[in-house]
């Protein structure tokens, strides 16, 4: 068995791992049986190094322009109050539960900036009415705190 790692390129930003476009070394069995079947990266040729400027150009027009940005953004979020209406039961349990898609509609609809479901960190699945804060990575040095208002239905 071969013990020498996988050299990849990433499609899409893995946590602890790197962003879009990035040219990674990872355990073969990770890259094979986890990285590439979700999409997350494509195996590494001479070929496919020339799409990862493609790669690069479509996460810079994504991504949040600079730190500037990043900072207004996060000053709006943080200033933003986000209310979610949720079926509930006698005690307080949420049917379901709340996670990072919900929580990017919620900003979305409380006139927030476009966020990517995969920046927002929630911890545990928020699965209780009340408050909750939430955290948001918009930019490698920059990250806000949202309050998330979650009342029964």
């Amino acid at each position: 068995m071969s013990r020498t790692p996988m050299k990849l390129i990433l499609t899409q930003e893995v946590g602890g791992l790197g962003a879009p476009g990035d040219v990674v070394d990872v355990a073969r069995g990770y890259g094979r049986n986890y990285l590439i079947p979700r999409g997350f990266a494509m195996q590494w040729t001479r070929g496919a190094e020339k799409q990862i400027d493609l790669i690069k150009r479509a996460r810079s027009v994504r991504e949040i322009r600079g730190l500037e940005d990043a900072k207004a953004a996060a000053g709006q979020l943080e200033s933003l109050s986000v209310r979610m209406r949720r079926r509930a039961g006698a005690n307080g349990r949420l049917f379901g539960s709340v996670g990072p898609a919900d929580i990017a509609a919620a900003v979305r609809a409380a006139g927030g900036p476009e966020l990517d479901r995969r920046r927002i960190e929630v911890p545990d699945p928020i699965k209780t009415v009340g408050s909750h804060q939430v955290r948001v990575r918009l930019h490698p040095e920059v990250s806000a705190s949202v309050e998330i208002e979650i009342t029964a239905s």
